[in-house]
């Protein structure tokens, strides 16, 4: 009875209006549930738009190896032949395999870029062709001569430099190319050892001139396939892998700059002429639109691909000058 009493009391001092303010609560929650599905469609829609943009920045951080040759290798600094060449091949591999996303080519497929994202992907294999392509020479020409032995650490580099881009595992892509890094490094400890292990940089010409040869392949592979006409699947996986090898060859290009700097004082035009070509590869190295456009000559739309042409075959003329230049 004092329940009752007591219920009663709580019910006559409620507002006239309870009834009706429990009744619009419960309608708007029902407008609520109604319109979740539309609320959860609209989230995903704003994700999808955001994911392109979120991809674009990292990707544009990510193009970006911060090697300071001038800081890492000042002027003053006395250096053994061979050891900033293989610094920066060894920083560029490493830069890749540590990055946010790691080594792209390989991922498991359901997170493949053959499925998702390829843009890193694509640019690393470029990446990957120049650095290898840099390697063979490094160690068949410029630290060998004619019956001399290869250097052991640099075979070993090569070698782990070739594996398979694309394996996942037994053994791992990042694990070979991780091996390759740490072969470098040891090299470059090798030349600074007394005595000295490893075999330093020939500085001879003719050697010299089978690096730019390579070079000039590599940038004349990518400029043919950055201007034969592609299906628009093909647009951007071309753009990025010409990328890759371009931020390649502009790092070793400064590389080289460095380590023959003796000849380049003999032969001034041959240092104006490599600054020339790491100036255009590495505003290539860097070229990063939202989205890769392949618009005709007089449409409305960029060509993104031979926009990036433009800084490729500008190094690639500037390389050949630099080849007539040596063999003077």
């Amino acid at each position: 009875m004092m329940s009752g009493v007591f219920f009663a009391l709580v019910h006559s001092r409620l507002p006239a209006c309870y009834p009706l303010y429990m009744a619009e609560n419960e309608s708007t929650a029902t407008r609520t549930r109604a319109h979740a599905p539309q609320l959860l469609v609209l989230l995903v829609l704003m994700l999808l738009l955001a994911a392109p943009f979120a991809l674009y920045l990292a990707q544009k951080r990510h193009n970006v190896l911060s090697l300071d040759m001038a800081a890492r290798f000042p002027e003053n600094q006395r250096l053994t032949g061979g050891e900033v060449f293989a610094t920066t091949i060894a920083e560029i591999m490493e830069h890749e395999l540590s990055g946010g996303t790691g080594w792209r080519p390989n991922d498991f497929i359901l997170w493949s870029p053959r499925l998702w994202a390829d843009n890193n992907a694509n640019r690393q294999l470029g990446i990957l062709l120049a650095a290898r392509e840099s390697m063979r020479v490094f160690k068949d020409h410029l630290t060998k001569v004619s019956s001399n032995e290869y250097d052991a650490n640099l075979v070993l580099a090569d070698t782990a430099l070739r594996n398979d881009a694309f394996k996942l595992w037994l053994p791992s892509a990042e694990s070979k190319y991780s091996q390759a890094v740490q072969r470098l490094r040891i090299y470059v400890d090798g030349l600074k050892a007394t005595p000295m292990r490893s075999k330093p940089i020939n500085q001879r010409n003719a050697e010299l001139i089978r690096l730019v040869q390579a070079w000039t392949d590599l940038l004349g592979d990518a400029h043919a396939a950055l201007y034969r006409p592609d299906g628009l699947w093909q647009t951007d996986d071309d753009f990025y892998h010409a990328q890759g090898v371009a931020h390649v060859i502009f790092h070793l290009v400064q590389a080289v700059e460095r380590e023959y700097r003796h000849g380049e004082d003999t032969k001034p035009i041959i240092r104006t002429l490599l600054n020339e070509v790491a100036d255009a590869l590495g505003q290539a190295a860097v070229l990063k639109p939202l989205v890769v456009f392949d618009g005709s000559p007089s449409g409305l739309f960029a060509n993104h691909r031979r926009n990036l042409d433009a800084f490729v075959n500008e190094a690639r003329q500037k390389l050949y000058s630099v080849r007539e230049e040596l063999e003077k």
